[in-house]
């Protein structure tokens, strides 16, 4: 299956933009905003590395992508925050939250319970925040 961001003659810093709006969305945007007071070059090798370089190769599409990348941050027991992140960018590129909780139990058997605990708090929190985040654009809408 190809990517969606295959254009090599695209820079890796634009190929990275684009990829992080179709995955992470707000989150991601966040994220790199966040850096900029602090590590302004770092915000770009995020954008560069691993969303313009990895993240845009053929051969996993973004749910694939994904998938791996949660169980990763599960498995680490210490990146709660972009395991958040991550667990958002899954919703945004197809996976369902049964998927979600799916893969982090998996993580019991090779992460170990404790890593597979704060991985399902972890989506609990965001799946909530979600679900806030979609009540109150439901009501702006039906306000205008």
């Amino acid at each position: 299956m190809t990517q969606h961001f295959p254009n090599a003659d695209a820079s890796r810093l634009e190929r990275g933009r684009r990829a992080l709006a179709e995955i992470d969305g707000e989150a991601g945007h966040k994220v790199v905003a966040a850096l900029g007071d602090i590590a302004p070059d770092f915000a770009t090798y995020i954008l560069e590395f691993p969303f313009g370089d990895i993240y845009s190769r053929p051969g996993l599409d973004l749910r694939s992508r994904e998938i791996a990348t949660i169980a990763a941050l599960a498995a680490m027991g210490n990146a709660t925050p972009q395991l958040k992140v991550h667990i958002e960018a899954g919703l945004n590129v197809g996976l369902s939250r049964d998927e979600i909780v799916e893969v982090l139990m998996q993580m019991a058997v090779y992460a170990g319970f404790p890593a597979a605990l704060n991985g399902l708090f972890a989506a609990k929190e965001v799946f909530a925040q979600v679900r806030d985040d979609d009540s109150t654009q439901s009501r702006r809408a039906e306000a205008q």
